[in-house]
């Protein structure tokens, strides 16, 4: 399984950006998703979680309202569309999927985490 996410780069305050994630040897309609980020000199945190199911989807309260994650199963990719970036949004993204197919579990399908997309927002 390999997993490429990308789509970060520098973003002002209020800004915008739209991550993607495509994961390859893995028919991903069977797993829920996930999107994690690490702060610079943080722990990495699970930010978001789309599952198998329509409207399965979860975030965690500091990006609700701000972020919306998406899949498209045929593309094998997961979006993150982040609206209203502010500083503290700043970190390395990730994706992986989990062993279920439903959000609200934790663990992973995977023990690694690929590069990740830089996400750096200006103040």
């Amino acid at each position: 399984v390999q997993l490429q996410a990308s789509g970060g780069g520098l973003v002002q305050t209020g800004g915008s950006l739209r991550l993607s994630c495509i994961v390859s040897g893995l028919a991903l309609n069977y797993y829920a998703v996930g999107w994690f980020r690490q702060a610079p000199g943080k722990e990495r945190e699970g930010i978001s979680c789309i599952g198998m199911t329509a409207g399965d989807t979860s975030y965690i309260e500091s990006v609700k309202g701000r972020f919306t994650i998406s899949r498209d199963n045929a593309k094998n990719t997961v979006y993150l569309q982040m609206n209203s970036l502010k500083p503290e949004d700043t970190a390395v993204y990730y994706c992986a999927p989990y062993v279920d197919v439903s959000c609200g579990g934790s663990d992973l399908l995977v023990d690694y985490w690929g590069q990740g997309t830089l996400v750096t927002v200006s103040s």
